[in-house]
C-alpha cells in the first residue's frame, strides 16, 4: 500500500482537526484509481479536516502541460471548492499568504527514480516553507517505481538548479519519502516532516511488479519502460538530438535529420552495453525539436533490465554521436578539435543545447543535468567510456553509502 493506501485505510485520522494543504498532481491516486482530492473532498467532514489550500508542481495539477519553462497558473482552480496554486509558474515555493491558516502540509506527489525529475524539487521548496512557517508536513510515500539501484554523477552544488537542487546521483535509488529525510536531516533539519510509509513493497522491484498500475505522472512519462530508461534518456535534452518528445515513446526514441540511424546503431550494438538493443528507426516529432521534419535514429529496446545501464547507456549514444559527426557549434558548423571520424558530411552534427534550460541561463544545460562539467568534457575528448563509467558509478556509490540514514525499507 502506498501512504495514501494508508491514509485511506486507517480513516485520514492523521488529518483530524487540521487545516490542511495538498500538493498533488493527477497522478496521486490510491490503489482503486481514486484522486487524492476526491477522497479528502468525500471524507472530509466524517474525519474532521478542512481542505485550505491546493498546489501543483510542473505540468499542472491534471498534466496538462510541456516541458521546460512552461508555466501554468491556478490550473482547474474553477473545478474546486478551495485555492489552487501553481508551484511551477511565478512561484516555485509557497508563500506565507498560500499558507495562511493552514496547519499541515500534506505531500502526495510521484517520483520516477531520478535526479532530474522536478517533483522531488517541489517537495523540498514545500519543506523549505514549512520550516520557515513552523508548519508540519506529512509525506505520503510512494514506491521507486525503477527499484533501489543507483547511477551516475552527483550533483554538484555549483550547478543546482531546479533539475537538481540537492546533492542526488542522476538514479538516486530512493523513494520521495526518503529524499524527504534526506533534505529533512541535511537541509531543513527545523522542519517537522513525518513520513507516511509504503506497506508491503520490495524496494528492488519496479512499478510493473507490483500490485498498483501505473498513471502518468507527467505527460512523456507514458510507461514503465519510460521511466527505466530516464536516468540516462533525458541526458538527450542537454542535447541538438530529439530525446523523442512528440512520439509516443519519449526517451526510448532518439534522433535527428542529420543523423545516421543505421551506422549509430550498429556501432552501439557492437560497444558491449548490457541489456539493451539499439534499432535503427525513422520517426516525425509532431512537436518540440524538429517538428515535422523527419529523424533519422533509434529506438532503445531494454531487454534485460538487470544489466542494463541507463546513464552508461545514453553517455554511449552521446559520444559515439561525437565520434560519427563530430561536435559542432549552435550555427551547425563544426569545430575543428572534434572533427568527425569517418565519412566527411555537409549536414548539420551533434552539438550542445545552449541555455535557457530551466532558468538557468548561463550554464549548458548538459552540465545542470549532469550537474557536473566534467563528463561534458569526457565526451568531447572521446575519453575511455568504461573509465567515464566507472567514475559517474564511484560518485553513486558514495551516495549511496552517505545516504543509509535516510532509507526507510
Amino acid at each position: 500500500m502506498t501512504g495514501l493506501d494508508v491514509l485511506t485505510s486507517a480513516g485520514f485520522s492523521a488529518l483530524k482537526g487540521k487545516r490542511i494543504a495538498v500538493v498533488c498532481n493527477q497522478a496521486s491516486v490510491d490503489r482503486d484509481y481514486k484522486h487524492i482530492l476526491d477522497l479528502l473532498e468525500q471524507n472530509h467532514s466524517q474525519a474532521g479536516f478542512t481542505i485550505a489550500a491546493v498546489f501543483g508542481p510542473q505540468h499542472g495539477l491534471f498534466g496538462t502541460t510541456q516541458d521546460n519553462m512552461i508555466e501554468w497558473e491556478g490550473e482547474g482552480a474553477e473545478k474546486l471548492r478551495f485555492p489552487v496554486y501553481s508551484l511551477y509558474g511565478e512561484h516555485r515555493e509557497p508563500t506565507d499568504a498560500m499558507l495562511e491558516g493552514v496547519d499541515l502540509i500534506l505531500v502526495d506527489l510521484p517520483d520516477v527514480g531520478s535526479r532530474y525529475y522536478t517533483f522531488i524539487w517541489t517537495m523540498s521548496l514545500t519543506m523549505k516553507a514549512a520550516e520557515r512557517l513552523g508548519v508540519p508536513m506529512l509525506v505520503l510515500d510512494r514506491p521507486n517505481p525503477i527499484g533501489s539501484k543507483v547511477a551516475g554523477t552527483l550533483l554538484d552544488p555549483a550547478y543546482a538548479s531546479f533539475v537538481g537542487l540537492h546533492p542526488l546521483p542522476l538514479r538516486h535509488g530512493l523513494t520521495i519519502g526518503e529524499i524527504s529525510r534526506h533534505v529533512n536531516q541535511n537541509f531543513y533539519p527545523k522542519a517537522i516532516v513525518e513520513i507516511m510509509k509504503i506497506e508491503g513493497w520490495d524496494r528492488d522491484s519496479y512499478a510493473d511488479q507490483n500490485a498498483y498500475a501505473w498513471v502518468m505522472p507527467s505527460p512523456n512519462m507514458p510507461t514503465v519502460e519510460t521511466a527505466v530508461v530516464y536516468p540516462g534518456g533525458c541526458l538527450i535534452e542537454g542535447t541538438n538530438l530529439s530525446e523523442g518528445r512528440g512520439t509516443t515513446k519519449p526517451f526510448e526514441t532518439l534522433g535527428a535529420p542529420w543523423l545516421d540511424g543505421p551506422r549509430l546503431a550498429d556501432a552501439l550494438n557492437q560497444s558491449g552495453l548490457k541489456g539493451v538493443y539499439f534499432r535503427p528507426i525513422q520517426f516525425e516529432p509532431t512537436f518540440n525539436k524538429y517538428a515535422g521534419q523527419i529523424c533519422n535514429g533509434v529506438f532503445v529496446h531494454v531487454t534485460d533490465r538487470a544489466t542494463f545501464q541507463p546513464v552508461f547507456a545514453y553517455v554511449a549514444i552521446m559520444q559515439e554521436c561525437v565520434r560519427q559527426t563530430g561536435l559542432h557549434d549552435s550555427s551547425g558548423s563544426q569545430l575543428d578539435r572534434f572533427k568527425a571520424a569517418g565519412p566527411e558530411t555537409d549536414l548539420a552534427g551533434f552539438a550542445w543545447k545552449q541555455p535557457p534550460y530551466e532558468y538557468e541561463y548561463e550554464k549548458l544545460p548538459i552540465d545542470i543535468l549532469f550537474g557536473q562539467e566534467w563528463p561534458r568534457h569526457a565526451i568531447e575528448n572521446l575519453e575511455n567510456i568504461q573509465v567515464l563509467n566507472n567514475r559517474m558509478e564511484n560518485e553513486a556509490l558514495t551516495f549511496h553509502s552517505l545516504a543509509l540514514s535516510c532509507k526507510i525499507y
